[in-house]
C-alpha cells in the first residue's frame, strides 16, 4: 500500500490531500460545537422542563442532531474548505511553480479530485445507511419530551386501505388513539356497496383493533337498501395503524431505504399525494453526495489565482455561491412537491447548475 501511494501520489499530491482534508475536518469540528453550543442555550429550558437524562440527551439527541446538520451543512464545509486552503496556496505563490513545472491544471486538479471522492464516499454512506438511523434517534426524542414545533395530528384524511374500502376520518388524537366522525366505505366496482359510519373509533395497541363506538351500517344491493345503527361497542380487525393519521415534517428523513420503498408501494394506493415528498428524499440520498465534486470543481477555479486581498475576496464569494447552492437545494424540494416537477429531476437541479458554473469558471481559471 505504500509503494502504491508513493508511486502514483506525489510529494505534492500528499501536500494538498493533507491540507484539503485536514481542513475539512477541522472546519467540520469547528461547525459542530458552535451547532451544539447554540442548539443548547435554546433547548435548555425544555431539557430541564421535560426532566431529560444526561444520557438520552446525549446519545438520543445529540447522536441525531450532530450527524443531520453535519451531513447538511457538509457542501458548505467542504466548499469554505477547499476556497481557504487554495486561497492560501495561491497568496503564498505555491501553485504557480506546480503550473510552471510543466503540470497542467488537469493534473494540479488530480489530490482534488481524490480527496473529494473520500468525502463523496462517507457522504454517501451516512445519507444512505447512517442518518436515517440517527434522524429517528433524535425525532423519537423530540416526540418523547414534545419538542416538535408542528402540529402531528391530521385532519380531514381520505385514504383507500384495499382495492375495494376507502375510510374517511375528521381528526385523530394521538394521544388517546381516538378518532371522530369515521366513514368506511365498500365499492364492487364503482358501485357502493356498504357504508359504516361511526361517532368514535378508537385503536387498541395492545390488541391491534379497532374499535367502532355508537355506528351505523347501510348495505346496498341494487335498488334494496339495509340500515343497521348500533351503540354498543364493535372490534374490527382494519388494515390501518395510527400512524397513518399522524405526520411529523421529517418523518421520511427518519425512514432507512428498504422502508422508503414499502412506503412507496403503500402511498401508491393510500395517498398518492406524498408520493413526490417519499421520492424525493429517497432520490436525494444518492444525489446529495454529489455536490462534493461540484463545489470542489468551483473551489479550486475562484481560489487558484493570486488576487489582491489574500484569501478574503474569493471565501467571500466562495460563501455566497455555496449559500445560493444550498437555497437552490430547498427550492428543489418545493418544486418537486409543490410545482409539480418530477423529484428525479428535481434532485438534479442544484448540481446540474453548479456543474455549468464550475465547467465555465474551470474554462477561466488560470493554466
Amino acid at each position: 500500500m505504500k509503494a502504491f501511494f508513493h508511486r502514483y501520489l506525489k510529494i505534492i499530491d500528499r501536500f494538498i490531500i493533507g491540507k484539503y482534508l485536514g481542513t475539512f475536518i477541522f472546519t467540520m469540528g469547528i461547525f459542530m460545537v458552535i451547532s451544539v453550543v447554540f442548539d443548547v442555550s435554546e433547548k435548555l429550558d425544555n431539557f430541564l422542563n421535560k426532566h431529560a437524562s444526561l444520557h438520552d440527551i446525549v446519545f438520543r439527541y445529540y447522536a441525531g442532531f450532530i450527524p443531520f446538520y453535519l451531513n447538511m451543512l457538509s457542501p458548505l464545509i467542504n466548499f469554505l474548505a477547499v476556497i481557504f486552503f487554495t486561497a492560501k496556496m495561491a497568496n503564498q505563490t505555491e501553485i504557480v511553480p506546480i503550473l510552471s513545472g510543466r503540470a497542467s491544471f488537469n493534473r494540479f486538479l488530480r489530490p482534488y479530485v481524490i480527496s473529494s471522492t473520500i468525502i463523496f464516499i462517507v457522504s454517501f454512506f451516512a445519507n444512505v445507511y447512517l442518518i436515517p438511523y440517527t434522524n429517528r434517534l433524535k425525532i423519537d426524542f423530540e416526540n418523547a419530551n414534545g419538542m416538535m414545533d408542528n402540529d402531528p395530528t391530521k385532519v380531514e384524511v381520505h385514504m383507500q386501505i384495499d382495492k375495494h374500502t376507502f375510510v374517511y376520518l375528521a381528526n385523530y388524537d394521538p394521544t388517546t388513539h381516538l378518532g371522530y366522525n369515521f366513514i368506511m366505505e365498500k365499492f364492487n366496482g364503482d358501485t357502493l356497496r356498504e357504508k359504516l359510519i361511526a361517532e368514535q373509533i378508537q385503536y387498541d395497541s395492545l390488541k391491534r383493533i379497532w374499535s367502532l363506538k355508537t355506528y351505523s351500517v347501510k348495505y346496498i344491493n341494487g335498488m334494496k337498501e339495509q340500515f343497521i345503527k348500533s351503540y354498543t361497542p364493535k372490534d374490527t380487525v382494519l388494515d390501518m395503524h395510527p400512524s397513518d393519521f399522524i405526520v411529523y415534517d421529517n418523518v421520511y428523513q427518519a425512514m432507512s431505504l428498504s422502508d422508503l420503498n414499502k412506503n412507496i408501494d403503500k402511498e401508491k394506493l393510500r395517498r398518492p399525494e406524498y408520493l413526490k415528498a417519499i421520492y424525493f428524499e429517497k432520490y436525494h440520498r444518492f444525489v446529495y453526495p454529489l455536490s462534493a465534486f461540484v463545489l470542489t470543481l468551483i473551489g479550486v477555479s475562484i481560489s487558484s489565482r493570486k488576487v489582491r486581498g489574500g484569501v478574503g475576496l474569493p471565501l467571500g464569494i466562495g460563501i455566497l455561491l455555496c449559500f445560493a447552492y444550498i437555497i437552490l437545494e430547498r427550492f428543489a424540494l418545493v418544486f418537486s412537491v409543490k410545482g409539480g416537477m418530477t423529484p428525479l429531476v428535481a434532485v438534479f437541479i442544484p448540481n446540474i447548475v453548479f456543474g455549468i458554473l464550475g465547467y465555465y469558471l474551470l474554462l477561466k481559471a488560470p493554466k
